[in-house]
């Protein structure tokens, strides 16, 4: 389909393909050169209309030569906003034709992928109380403009939108979307997969169950403190550009670790879990809530300075030899590692296979931290995060052994999670790509008790406990005995990875 148009004036030669819409403009003159062709992927295009761009009224329109296209328009490799290009036809009947054209090829492009109803939680209280005015001012009318039906519920209590997942009919919904932080990320979340192996008779306190993959995605608009899973599979924390991802129904697998104590399911997690220093900073960080945000920090302080170490045992199960978290291969969109792990995964080579049959390795020591990661944990404040090449939806996690150091020793590895060096490159940190753990504390010996409590530092931040606890997600799980299994593509997100490159 082809036809010249006019855009702002001027002539603009105007092509819709089976995958693009381009347009090109036309310079009169003696030359008549052409100028720079612009050109919009069909499935990066939210919808259109007869019309300019300006609101329109719910009076009976006039058949009009203007058409309206709403597109995905790129600001950086990861901003996303909406942009409106008018083009003016010869007469209404070609802008007609236009408007079918386009909204049909839209169609065949989605493949059934765009939401057309999804099931709204707000938290009222995310991001310092906006989270309520974004979705309002920013999304909603984004939402309308493409069509899609939402259901919004703004929770009261905690847990509110975890129990309505498990007890309401969602048959009806093409997805959840939360606005709010990592905590609503996570009621969403634990509420989808217990929903999802509920339905199906699955155990989930069964250590080797076979979890069932989650049929609804999960979408993101950041508006929280903390934006951490947003940031790692977007690249940005900006709700425009997440609502723009849900509308033209992009979808990201996704790992999920659960953590077993006892034969009991304990947690369902995507990002950090943590035994020693972050499970600490988050434990002294609950004491100290009437600080705000800035709890973290303080908390983050002392327990560096106070340097603790615990004794255990890690048991694990590494990962095949097709990636390793230190091969600088970045999990971006269209990541190939992902992709032929879905294609393993396709023939039957799962995990839970591996779990069975191949031998757990040992590592016994003192160490400082004991960091476990489906994802890189990448944030505003740590743009690669705690593993830089650790991947979404390969089926592994990585594990991240700080063993016992001194205090700048410590500070020199948590340093580079910020400057783009090799965090791993240091004689007393250890990395490796798993599919599953275990944790078996010890308890020190009275003379290692007595030497902690003599610590110059002790005395300021307390005298350090005999055992740690762990950080799941931001929740402190209150066991130190601990086991961790990686269930391959858990869930989906409205999401494609990030796009572009980052330092390495």
């Amino acid at each position: 389909m082809e036809s010249l148009l006019q855009l702002k004036g001027r002539d603009v030669l105007v092509t819709l393909s089976e995958i693009t819409l381009s347009w090109t403009p036309q310079r009169r003159g003696l030359w008549r050169r052409k100028g720079v062709t612009t050109s919009v992927p069909i499935n990066e295009a939210v919808t259109v209309h007869l019309g300019d761009s300006k609101p329109r009224t719910k009076s009976v329109e006039m058949p009009s030569n203007q058409f309206t296209v709403y597109h995905v328009s790129r600001r950086s490799a990861q901003r996303w906003i909406l942009e409106a290009v008018t083009f003016s036809a010869p007469d209404a009947q070609v802008a007609h034709g236009w408007v079918q054209g386009l909204k049909e090829k839209i169609r065949q492009n989605e493949g059934n992928k765009r939401p057309q109803r999804l099931l709204v939680f707000i938290n009222p209280y995310g991001g310092r109380g906006k989270a309520v005015r974004i979705f309002s001012k920013k999304i909603y009318p984004l939402f309308q403009l493409a069509g899609i039906e939402s259901d919004v519920i703004e929770t009261t209590h905690a847990n509110h939108a975890r129990n309505y997942i498990l007890e309401k009919d969602l048959q009806v919904y093409d997805g959840v979307v939360c606005v709010g932080g990592d905590g609503m990320f996570s009621e969403l979340l634990h509420g989808l997969v217990t929903r999802t192996q509920r339905d199906n008779d699955i155990c989930e306190d069964k250590e080797t169950a076979a979890l069932m993959p989650c049929r609804l995605r999960i979408g993101i608009i950041p508006a929280g403190s903390t934006d951490c899973v947003c940031f790692a599979t977007v690249g940005i924390n900006d709700p425009i550009t997440s609502a723009l991802h849900i509308i033209i129904g992009d979808t990201q697998p996704m790992d999920v670790c659960s953590s077993h104590h006892e034969g009991q399911l304990m947690r369902y997690s995507v990002s950090l879990i943590g035994y020693g220093f972050f499970g600490d900073v988050l434990s002294q960080s609950e004491t100290m809530r009437w600080m705000g945000p800035l709890r973290y920090d303080v908390s983050g302080l002392k327990m560096v300075l106070s340097n603790r170490t615990y004794r255990g045992t890690v048991e694990f199960l590494e990962a095949d030899d097709h990636s390793h978290p230190r091969d600088n291969t970045r999990c971006r969109t269209g990541c190939i590692v992902c992709s032929e792990s879905s294609d393993r995964l396709k023939e039957g080579i799962a995990a839970e296979s591996h779990c069975c049959t191949e031998s757990w390795k040992k590592v016994s020591g003192s160490f400082v931290a004991i960091n476990i990661t489906g994802m890189s944990s990448a944030c505003p404040k740590s743009q690669d995060g705690l593993s830089p090449t650790a991947h979404l939806a390969d089926g592994t996690a990585d594990l991240i052994l700080v063993r016992e150091c001194n205090t700048f020793q410590f500070l020199r590895h948590l340093s580079r999670h910020k400057n783009c060096k090799d965090q791993f490159a240091l004689p007393y940190v250890d990395v490796y790509r798993i599919r599953a753990m275990r944790f078996i504390p010890e308890q020190p010996e009275e003379s290692e008790i007595v030497h902690r409590r003599k610590r110059f530092f002790s005395s300021i931040c307390g005298a350090p406990p005999e055992t740690s606890c762990w950080n799941s997600d931001g929740e402190i799980l209150d066991c130190t005995e601990l086991s961790i299994r990686v269930h391959h593509q858990l869930i989906q997100l409205f999401a494609r990875g990030i796009e572009g490159t980052s330092c390495s």
